[in-house]
C-alpha cells in the first residue's frame, strides 16, 4: 500500500513531520489534519478503511517507517482509544513507544471523544463512552464523527490540553487506566512546533 502523503522530488523538507497512525478512520484523522501547517511542519494521517485494533495500528506504523525512514527531528505516533481493550493489547504499542525517542503513544480513555469534550469542558463525572457521546453532543449538536474546524479554535485546543495536564497528576507511565487521555502529549508538541493554521482554527470571539 503507498503512503497517503509523498513529498515531490526536489521541493524543501519540512522542517519536522508528524506520522500518526490512529484508530478511528474519521474522527482523529480531521482533528489532525486541522493542526497541519505545511510551511513548518507536515501531519501524515495514514489512513485507515475501518477502524483498527492497537495490534494493526501498530502494524500500519511499522511498516510506513519500513518504506520511508524518519529524520530525526521527525516524531511517529499510534493513536488509540482504551475502550474495550485489555491490557494486554496495549503493552505492546507502549513498549514500541518507548523504544526510540521520537516514538509516542496516546490513548483516550474511554474514547477520543473525551478529548474533544475537553476543548469545551473539563469533563467530570465521565465514566463511559455513551456518557461522554451524551456531553460532547451538548456542546457539538448534531455531532457525527466529523470535526468542524470553527468549532476547534487555538483557545479550546489550548484549554483542552491543560484539562487533560491536570487529569495526569502525576503522568502516567503508560496510558490512562481511569478517564483521561494523554493525547494531550502529542498536541502539545504540534502546538510546540508553531503549526497551528490560522485559516482552519479562528481565535474564540
Amino acid at each position: 500500500m503507498k503512503p497517503y502523503f509523498r513529498r515531490p522530488t526536489g521541493q524543501r523538507r519540512y522542517k519536522r513531520m508528524f506520522v500518526i497512525v490512529a484508530e478511528g478512520s474519521v474522527t482523529e484523522q480531521e482533528y489532525f489534519q486541522l493542526l497541519s501547517d505545511e510551511s513548518i511542519i507536515h501531519i501524515k494521517c495514514l489512513r485507515n478503511r475501518g477502524n483498527l485494533t492497537p495490534k494493526e495500528a501498530l502494524l500500519r506504523i511499522r511498516e510506513h517507517i519500513g518504506k520511508e525512514s524518519l529524520r530525526k527531528t521527525d516524531e511517529a505516533w499510534v493513536v488509540v482509544d482504551k475502550d474495550s481493550w485489555e491490557e494486554e493489547h496495549l503493552d505492546e504499542l507502549h513498549n514500541w513507544a518507548q523504544s526510540r525517542s521520537n516514538y509516542g503513544f496516546a490513548l483516550s480513555n474511554p474514547k477520543f471523544e473525551f478529548w474533544l469534550l475537553l476543548h469545551f469542558e473539563d469533563g467530570k463525572g465521565v465514566a463511559t463512552g455513551e456518557h461522554c457521546d451524551r456531553k460532547l453532543a451538548k456542546h457539538l449538536p448534531g455531532y457525527d464523527k466529523h470535526v468542524d474546524g470553527q468549532k476547534f479554535t487555538r483557545e479550546r485546543i489550548k484549554a483542552a490540553t491543560d484539562r487533560a495536564k491536570k487529569r495526569d497528576i502525576p503522568p502516567c507511565a503508560d496510558w490512562p487506566h481511569k478517564t483521561g487521555t494523554t493525547v494531550y502529549k502529542l498536541v502539545e508538541k504540534i502546538l510546540e512546533s508553531g503549526t497551528i493554521r490560522s485559516a482552519a482554527m479562528p481565535r474564540s470571539h
